[in-house]
């Protein structure tokens, strides 16, 4: 386990935690994401129990995510995920004190994973976002009054085909196999048809 010790397999080690963290809140389920999570930081954890850390660079790892998180709702302004991960870079870089030498995370192995993971969870978190922000592409409230083919006998319940899909259907008349109906009303995913003469 002496190579846990050695700060840039540390810090990579942390990265992948806070990476893996960040996906499982992104894509909730499996738990794997979680498991991963939580086996990188429990290595992670050991390293930073033997390693004394800076808690200065430490405030500034944290603060960091300020700026991200701006970029991540406002696209267009770049500069703020430039600042993030220059702050990330900064506090990594002097995350673990020694006594002996001033650097102990080699700022190229600090920038480059750094930079990584923070333009794919920024990829990942804008993709949610739009997702979860857009309206949905299939308007269910344009089907009413649309017309369409009776595919079963229609008296109670039956299915027609109607906006390009099969849809369950009810009528309170009966309606034969393939004549046209147009639709009333939505009650969930059941669709009320009439008949057209």
């Amino acid at each position: 386990m002496d190579f846990l010790l050695n700060p840039n397999v540390a810090y990579v080690i942390l990265l992948a935690g806070v990476f893996f963290a960040f996906l499982s809140i992104v894509t909730p389920g499996t738990g794997l994401l979680e498991i991963g999570a939580l086996f990188c930081f429990l290595l992670a954890g050991y390293a930073v129990y033997h390693l004394s850390i800076n808690f200065w660079a430490l405030i500034i790892l944290c603060l960091s995510v300020i700026p991200y998180s701006y970029s991540v709702q406002k696209p267009k302004r770049l500069i703020f995920f430039g600042v993030s991960i220059l702050m990330v870079v900064i506090g990594s870089v002097f995350l673990f004190d020694s006594s002996n030498d001033w650097i102990l995370v080699n700022p190229l192995v600090a920038f480059v994973f750094s930079g990584l993971i923070s333009g794919a969870l920024w990829l990942a978190l804008r993709k949610v976002i739009e997702a979860t922000s857009s309206r949905p592409t299939h308007d269910l409230t344009t089907i009413v009054g649309q017309v369409g083919e009776a595919k079963s006998k229609i008296h109670g319940e039956g299915n027609i085909y109607v906006a390009g899909e099969l849809w369950s259907a009810r009528s309170e008349k009966v309606i034969p196999a393939g004549s046209q109906v147009r639709v009333l009303k939505r009650e969930g995913f059941t669709l009320v048809v009439e008949k057209i003469d």
